[in-house]
């Protein structure tokens, strides 16, 4: 596996991101910090717990309410966010399906008959996207070898009551596809294994981002 480092500059926030050739993918190798919608529009920032699973609009915030976690860990969105048609990701990227994030699993190497489970999958191929060490991982950070390059960080999740979970000891990402009414697919890793968690979750939870880039054509 031979990661291919590059960068991204978001026309919008004109923030700079770590880009990473998985395959014949390309990923963000760092999670979406974007505090506006591809056409420049704001997304809601919201802070205060009860105001947080109100409604069904887009907002974000970051891990404990700090913006000083935003350098590390990105922001955290509700799915409403991601499935807003003013676009989340930066012009030529997208959010990925749940069907490229298996393309990414199978080329990790998972067995193709554990794509569609649910739960713990993949022998290390967790282990692969998790940044090595400590630093911000919560020992033991099992596995964690980074062999991808993707650089996965622990910024934990916030909870549609409001309240900010378990950071430094997983992680979690949606996916743009919808499971059913307000649930979608997301993917999380966790401190203590080598395998990636595939299954849903409601759409008013807060989860990280990463960005796929479009096809060419």
């Amino acid at each position: 596996m031979n990661p291919e480092p590059d960068t991204l500059i978001d026309p919008v926030d004109g923030r700079v991101y770590r880009t990473v050739r998985i395959g014949s993918q390309v990923w963000m190798a760092e999670n979406l910090d974007a505090g506006h919608y591809r056409n420049g529009d704001p997304i809601p920032l919201v802070e205060h717990p009860r105001m947080w699973g109100r409604g069904e609009k887009g907002a974000c915030c970051f891990q404990g309410n700090d913006p000083g976690n935003g350098s590390f860990f990105g922001r955290l969105y509700n799915w409403f966010a991601v499935n807003d048609p003013r676009g989340l990701a930066p012009e030529g990227w997208h959010v990925p399906e749940d069907s490229e994030w298996q393309e990414l699993e199978m080329y990790l190497g998972m067995r193709r008959s554990d794509l569609n489970r649910t739960g713990w999958r993949g022998d290390n191929a967790g282990g692969k996207l998790k940044e090595q060490g400590t630093r911000r991982w919560k020992e033991p950070n099992t596995g964690a070898t980074n062999e991808a390059g993707f650089n996965a960080v622990p910024g934990g999740y916030r909870d549609v009551d409001g309240s900010f979970y378990v950071l430094g000891t997983c992680c979690y990402w949606w996916s743009a596809t919808e499971y059913t009414d307000h649930f979608a697919w997301y993917r999380s890793l966790y401190y203590t294994s080598y395998r990636i968690h595939r299954t849903n979750s409601y759409v008013g939870d807060g989860f990280s981002v990463r960005c796929i880039r479009d096809l060419p054509g």
